[in-house]
């Protein structure tokens, strides 16, 4: 059972600390839609109207206050399983079966995910056919519903056993120095899944074929030569048979690079807005963002390989949350438990960095284009499509917005056509 020590003091006043300012940011978030969710933006006026503004409003409202909802849930199940003993209880059965360190630490790890998955499923059932459907943009068939999550708990299995089952035998065979090699193996499988989601697991869920509008197809391959960019395609994916959302991205990693677009983006906008939506996405590749985000996130992962290895060797951290004696993959989940509330608290310097590459690519746009106005109305088509919120709260922004709020954005995108300038 859990010691009521110092360091579980820390932990439940860090992770208390965490959950009480979600809930803020989100009531905050709220509160500011509830004060001014009845004015359109100068940027939208002509694109938004009254009707369409209120639907806006209920729907970020209805979505957050859900979200916070199972986020709550989430908490109080993990802090609930804790106080419980759940871990040592589960460690325990699996260590009586006698199975070799590897095999106990995968098995560990994938009944933890089997739980989360199952926990999930209200969740996802009541977001994707209530609040999804009752906004319009739900088109998902219950049948395609249960297949995916099917076809995700086959692809996640079969990815996490090639994670963990490395990674409990580098545990093993190195004791003291495992985490350099296991980070090099995170690195590695980071790099295989940008190059292989594209290619073999994306297909698994969808249908992508090439653009088959040849006009715009061609206007494509010439904006991405302009560019000096080379993609192995351009396809549309039918997105349109789970949801009314509509998107456009690049993917991939070296030959499996690829231009998507969502059949609902290409149902719905004109060639000068689709051209400049992928000119945003041209200059996150062209300002080598992608690299600059991987080169973070892998310095990020180094130290947090570190930092989990230095507590897996604390035996208090064992004792405190019930455990005899210290169990390699016991350790890893626990460090994992007891980091995440401080990682947390360091989400909005991940967002502004966030922020600022979008700016920048969209700077890039007007070079590549020769004008920013297309994708400004792209933007007020793509709000009003999905019902953004169009007025989020300051401080909601900075913590967790990876792009800059849509009115400022739609706003210094035209200020910016007009100019020539940034």
């Amino acid at each position: 059972m859990i010691r009521f020590n110092a360091l579980f003091a820390a932990f439940l006043c860090l992770f208390a600390a965490a959950a009480i300012t979600r809930y803020a940011l989100t009531r905050a978030n709220i509160a500011h839609l509830r004060r001014n969710g009845h004015i359109v933006p100068d940027a939208f006026r002509g694109t938004i109207d009254e009707a369409t503004l209120s639907r806006m409003r209920d729907y970020t409202v209805e979505s957050s206050r859900f979200h916070a909802l199972e986020s709550l849930a989430d908490d109080a199940i993990l802090l609930a399983v804790l106080l419980a003993g759940g871990f040592p209880w589960l460690a325990g059965a699996i260590e009586s079966l006698g199975l070799h360190p590897v095999w106990s630490g995968t098995l560990f790890f994938g009944v933890l995910y089997g739980a989360s998955v199952v926990l999930d499923i209200p969740f996802s059932l009541y977001g994707t056919f209530v609040i999804e459907r009752n906004y319009g943009f739900s088109t998902i068939t219950p049948g395609l519903w249960l297949t995916d999550l099917a076809k995700s708990a086959a692809v996640s299995v079969v990815l996490l056993a090639l994670l963990f089952i490395p990674f409990f035998a580098l545990v093993h065979r190195f004791p003291q120095a495992w985490w350099l090699a296991a980070w090099v193996l995170f690195a590695l499988f980071q790099m295989l899944m940008l190059w292989l989601y594209p290619l073999v697991i994306a297909p698994l869920f969808n249908r992508y074929v090439p653009v088959r509008d040849e006009a715009l197809r061609d206007r494509i391959l010439a904006l991405a030569e302009k560019a000096g960019l080379r993609a192995e395609g351009i396809f549309e994916v039918d997105a349109g048979k789970r949801s009314r959302h509509s998107n456009a991205y690049f993917t991939g990693l070296g030959r499996s690079k690829r231009i998507v677009l969502y059949d609902t983006l290409l149902a719905t906008h004109s060639h000068d807005e689709i051209a400049s939506v992928l000119a945003h996405e041209i200059g996150h590749w062209k300002l080598r963002h992608v690299f600059k985000q991987l080169l973070a996130m892998e310095a990020v992962s180094f130290a947090g390989f570190f930092l989990v290895a230095r507590l897996m060797e604390w035996p208090l951290l064992y004792e405190t949350f019930g455990f005899a004696a210290p169990l390699p993959y016991a350790g890893l989940l626990l460090a994992a438990v007891v980091m995440k509330p401080a990682a947390f608290f360091l989400t909005p310097i991940g967002a502004a960095i966030s922020r600022k590459y979008e700016r920048d690519a969209d700077r890039y746009t007007l070079g590549l284009v020769g004008s920013t106005r297309p994708l400004a109305e792209a933007l007020k088509r793509l709000a009003k499509e999905n019902l953004a919120n169009l007025h989020p709260h300051p401080a909601y922004v900075s913590f967790y917005y990876s792009h800059p709020p849509l009115a400022e954005r739609v706003e210094r995108l035209l200020a910016m056509d007009g100019t020539g300038q940034s």
